[in-house]
């Protein structure tokens, strides 16, 4: 009777535990920049690291790299991919950041700075959640469009 009780438990426990790892989503865990099959345009902000983790009921994104006259980058962004928009913190370009869910793979962000959108994008996390890509436009101070394609390994 212990040994079938103690079996029902551990498997309870597996599926939860399976549960778990798939709610996350496939855009969990820490990204690498792939810089070879990447493409920026002048100007733009080269993200080497990029960090999902989960914090409470949100997402936790940390993100360091470099700006384009090689200056270190380090930005912090917590909330949920609901389209609203949540403080971001250490990138003096935007001051808030959106996430909006499209689907199991696929998310698009709104970076702003003082109420105004200065960056857009799409993250498409490929099929077997191997590689993520980065399709952004930002505009500049003086409303110069720039596009950039990142393109992500998983570690």
């Amino acid at each position: 009777m212990k040994a079938r009780r103690n079996v029902v438990l551990g498997l309870a426990l597996l599926f939860l535990g399976a549960l778990v790892a798939f709610a996350q989503g496939p855009e969990m865990g820490t990204w690498k920049l792939n810089e070879a099959k990447s493409k920026f345009g002048p100007g733009a902000t080269k993200n080497h690291t990029v960090k999902y983790e989960a914090a409470g009921d949100n997402i936790k994104v940390t993100v360091d790299g470099t700006t384009a006259d090689g200056k270190a980058v380090h930005s912090e962004w917590t909330g949920k991919f609901d389209g609203k928009d949540y403080p971001c913190t250490g990138d003096p370009t935007i001051d808030s950041r959106a996430y909006t869910k499209i689907n199991d793979h696929t998310l698009e962000l709104t970076n702003k700075l003082s109420g105004k959108v200065t960056t857009t994008g799409r993250i498409v996390v490929s099929p077997d959640g191997k590689t993520r890509t980065v399709t952004t436009t930002s505009t500049d101070e003086k409303g110069k469009k720039t596009k950039s394609t990142a393109v992500y390994d998983k570690e």
